[in-house]
């Protein structure tokens, strides 16, 4: 598959920041509410794991960064933290901004900021609390969609600094993506249980790889998602493409350092399970997803 038929097929679009938006045209972003199902019934596994590590660090204020639908903006709004969520999709946004507006009545859903922000500009776009936020978010496989067209991740290494440039001292950044270590090994998604989405629909995922000089540029995922009685008078609605910038755990783990001028403690888990390389059968290569939670120490490191 050549670069320029690759890029005739997808739908990019350009948000109103000026960052490419996949979600543009409105139909992924429409069917990916489906993909992530009854977020009422997220499961406890996520939502605990989540929860748990963000009250072990006395969180209070948080940044969502590319919070997408806002799902999980909800989710931590109804845990009471102070959410301030962004992204560069407004075809995205508008789902967030109707769940506020509809529960608008409810104190925290009053006070939930939601602003068009894209990562390149974020420390412009985004008016920092004080010293920072106390923890930074960016879940879903969101930080994927930045395009490296450069082929030298400029624009990655620049994202990260500006979000590491929100995390106050003391804070945490919580990130995730896919497993691109297995895609790229295997040439497929990884199968089995995925605790991030609660979606009850059949689906089905096919992955298609683009090699650029002999390195891995793209990764294309087209999902099928079954919409309960209506895909024969709206088919459209039952598959959409996404396509990705994919980069391996040890080479991500090195920009996210650096942006961090090396000064915070970082992990890593695969499907919210602690990760140690080397180790037999790690869960990062059994699940479909992988986690990493930096930690910006205080200035007085006896402080952490």
């Amino acid at each position: 598959m050549s670069v320029d038929s690759v890029f005739r097929t997808r739908s990019l679009g350009v948000a109103a920041v000026g960052l490419p938006d996949q979600y543009a045209d409105g139909k992924a972003a429409k069917v990916w509410q489906l993909y992530i199902g009854d977020t009422r019934s997220r499961t406890e596994e996520y939502k605990s794991w989540v929860v748990s590590l963000l009250k072990k660090h006395k969180v209070q204020k948080i940044l969502d960064v590319a919070c997408g639908t806002g799902v999980d903006s909800i989710m931590l709004v109804e845990e009471g933290f102070k959410m301030t969520s962004v992204d560069a999709s407004d075809k995205m946004l508008k789902y967030a901004l109707k769940a506020r507006w509809e529960r608008r009545k409810e104190a925290a859903f009053d006070q939930w900021e939601i602003e068009e922000a894209n990562w390149l500009t974020l420390t412009e776009d985004v008016q920092k609390p004080g010293e920072g936020f106390d923890a930074v978010i960016c879940l879903g496989n969101s930080f994927a969609h930045l395009p490296d067209f450069k082929g030298d991740q400029s624009d990655q290494k620049l994202a990260l600094k500006n979000i590491a440039g929100m995390v106050k001292p003391g804070g945490i950044l919580i990130i995730d993506h896919r497993n691109y270590d297995y895609i790229l090994e295997t040439g497929r998604a990884p199968q089995g249980k995925n605790i991030y989405y609660k979606s009850d629909l059949t689906q089905d995922i096919t992955t298609s790889v683009l090699w650029v000089d002999n390195k891995p540029h793209m990764i294309t995922l087209d999902y099928t998602v079954q919409v309960p009685g209506n895909t024969q008078t709206a088919p459209e609605l039952s598959k959409f493409r996404l396509s990705y910038y994919p980069h391996r755990i040890e080479n991500f783990k090195e920009i996210l350092m650096e942006a961090f001028h090396r000064k915070c403690e970082h992990s890593v888990y695969g499907d919210f399970k602690t990760y140690t390389t080397g180790q037999s059968q790690p869960p990062l290569l059994l699940h479909p997803r992988g986690q990493e939670k930096c930690l910006r120490p205080h200035p007085n490191p006896s402080q952490i």
